[in-house]
């Protein structure tokens, strides 16, 4: 079944939510507002149950169908929060809080899961129950574990859960998903080194660390190129070098290293991280130098499972054409907390075309409404084909 035609009547309706989201863009859990007004809208609309506080700021809705004997139950996942970042569109609905914007297009990804619940709590047309899920805290939070651990898969019995997110780059109309990794994990390491401070003019008396950093920076670079198997994936980044001397004639006593590891192989994973470790810690003993080394692991890869993603581009075909589904899309390099949802229960990750506009959390970004009434319906058509009325 193509785009709902209820769902086409409420696009202008859905896009006015999304740009009012956006002018109004709350980070991390400090999701007053936001929160707020999914709720209210989530009772407006007749659900059966509304749960705020899940996850600490997230809010859940569940919808019953016509009948749930089937026993089915299905959830389907939004994030809600903006970036730290200033906003440069100029549009008419350009945030108004200042260091805030939706710069990765959360407040599409509320507005259409807000549409379809709309839907579903007005039709009903399906025999078991949809578990509507707002989260928090996506954008380095890890809301969606808070949510987990705070019981949300258990409390309601949520069987698989569904999700998406918007692409640039990929048309408006065209979904993209692939079976296994889709998203990577994402790490955090800070390589802090200790040498001894002195004149430029007299290096040997002193245990240049600069030097020592910079060794190890090129070590790092290389383990991906001569640690990792080809035939995998893995980004090593070293994104900041710095001192605390920015005079050209000090030898600086201290250097601190950090960056990022991304990778779709838990045995990557930890190869990398251990490689990491030695090299750092060995190159600098090596100079008299100490090396500290923090290693942080963030979010796990985000993971479909294969009969749920053949499922939701069974889904996605159904709304916009055999030939508007990629079932097979490349792999990507940044990460996403739904990866948390996806450990604990089935389910898969879709993306969803946003066209030719700038990237996400680039401060030109904009989600683009022309999409709204496709996710709407791509959520919809994930229960009623799930969960059938006989």
């Amino acid at each position: 079944m193509p785009v709902r035609n209820r769902l086409a009547e409420m696009h202008e309706e859905i896009t006015a939510w999304r740009r009012d989201f956006h002018a109004h863009p709350e980070i991390m859990f400090d999701l007053p507002r936001t929160a707020g007004v999914v709720a209210e809208k989530l009772r407006a609309f007749g659900c059966d149950e509304v749960v705020e506080g899940i996850g600490r700021t997230g809010v859940v809705g569940v919808i019953h169908g016509k009948s749930t004997r089937s026993g089915k139950v299905i959830g389907l996942r939004a994030d809600m929060d903006a970036l730290p970042m200033d906003e440069i569109t100029g549009l008419p609905y350009t945030s108004e809080t200042p260091g805030a914007m939706h710069a990765c297009g959360h407040d599409g990804h509320t507005a259409m899961l807000l549409g379809a619940a709309q839907y579903l709590a007005e039709t009903r047309n399906f025999d078991g129950t949809v578990v509507v899920i707002f989260q928090p805290a996506e954008e380095g939070g890890g809301g969606g574990l808070e949510m987990v651990k705070d019981g949300l898969m258990d409390r309601w019995g949520i069987q698989e859960v569904y999700g998406l997110h918007n692409m640039p780059g990929t048309p408006v109309g065209h979904f993209a998903i692939r079976p296994g990794p889709q998203m990577a994990s994402a790490d955090e390491f800070i390589v802090e080194v200790e040498g001894r401070g002195g004149h430029a003019a007299v290096p040997h008396q002193a245990i240049d660390c600069v030097l020592v950093g910079s060794q190890i920076v090129l070590a790092l670079n290389g383990i991906v190129s001569r640690n990792v198997d080809p035939v995998k994936n893995a980004v090593l980044t070293v994104a900041t070098f710095l001192t605390e001397s920015d005079t050209q004639n000090i030898i600086s006593h201290t250097v601190k290293l950090r960056g990022t590891v991304r990778c779709f192989d838990a045995d990557v994973r930890d190869l990398v991280e251990e490689r990491l470790k030695a090299l750092a810690t060995g190159i600098a003993a090596s100079h008299g130098a100490v090396a500290r080394v923090t290693y942080n692991r963030g979010y796990p890869p985000t993971v479909n499972h294969e009969d749920q993603a053949e499922f939701a581009a069974d889904c996605a075909e159904a709304v916009a054409g055999a030939a508007n589904v990629d079932r097979n899309t490349p792999p990507v390099m940044p990460a996403e907390d739904f990866a948390y949802m996806l450990e604990a229960r089935p389910g898969a990750y879709i993306f969803l075309g946003n066209g030719d506009t700038a990237m996400c959390h680039h401060p030109a970004y904009d989600f683009d409404d022309a999409s709204i009434p496709l996710g709407c319906s791509w959520f919809a058509e994930l229960v009623e084909r799930r969960m059938p009325v006989e």
